[in-house]
């Protein structure tokens, strides 16, 4: 059987009320705005992407027939989630305190995380994929941070790449520190660091066993 094709999500339709609106809150997060193009009166579509996305959002009048506010559980996968729910602050932007889902169900949640209670504060030891912030958009639509540092196995396909300058030095300083108490376990410096650095951070990335 042949390799499959790639098949890269780059879109997802956001309905809103009030195209405008829309449009002022999400380039007030600090998206990039790629596209505002109009059809005649009847059609107007935007497009928007956060920082350091592959994956774009537009909305805009006659784009869908789904209700304003519809869409939830919207993720935006962040390194530092006490760094990002600080930026929204920054900008007015309500959002929820960190928090994380605990073992309980209680039913339906308001923005889809299974039911689950929500604990405050980030999850033990900032386990990946476990510490979340929530906002919404002015018509309701459901958004997530989530907090992921190591990548489960087999999240990554192709090249490790970073998404930013910030996540590659962050991944840098990981490397540093446990490679320092490499060094001590040896105890004898490594002249072969940069080999055990790209090693620790390709693994860290796919979510394999770490070097010691």
């Amino acid at each position: 059987m042949s390799n499959p094709i790639d098949t890269k999500l780059e879109i997802v339709v956001i309905p809103v009320s009030n195209v405008d609106r829309a449009k002022e809150f999400y380039g007030g997060l600090g998206w990039r705005l790629d596209a505002d193009a109009e059809n005649g009166p009847d059609y107007r579509v935007i497009q928007f992407t956060p920082p350091g996305s592959g994956c774009s959002v537009i909305f805009g009048t006659n784009v869908t027939a789904a209700e304003p506010g519809s869409a939830q559980g919207l993720y935006l996968i962040v390194s530092d989630i006490q760094a990002a729910r600080a930026d929204l602050l920054s900008r007015g932007v309500e959002v929820s305190e960190v928090f994380h889902p605990g073992d309980e169900v209680l039913g339906p949640d308001e923005t889809y995380l299974f039911g689950q209670l929500r604990i405050p504060g980030p999850a033990p030891d900032h386990a990946s994929y476990r510490s979340l912030a929530s906002f919404k958009d002015p018509d309701g639509n459901g958004w997530f941070f989530q907090e992921i540092t190591t990548r489960l196995p087999g999240r990554l396909a192709g090249d490790t790449t970073y998404s930013s300058a910030g996540d590659l030095a962050d991944a840098l300083r990981r490397a540093a520190a446990a490679h320092g108490k490499h060094e001590e376990r040896t105890g004898e410096a490594d002249a072969n660091w940069p080999d055990w650095y790209a090693e620790y951070m390709v693994r860290e990335q796919a979510g394999e066993e770490l070097p010691t």
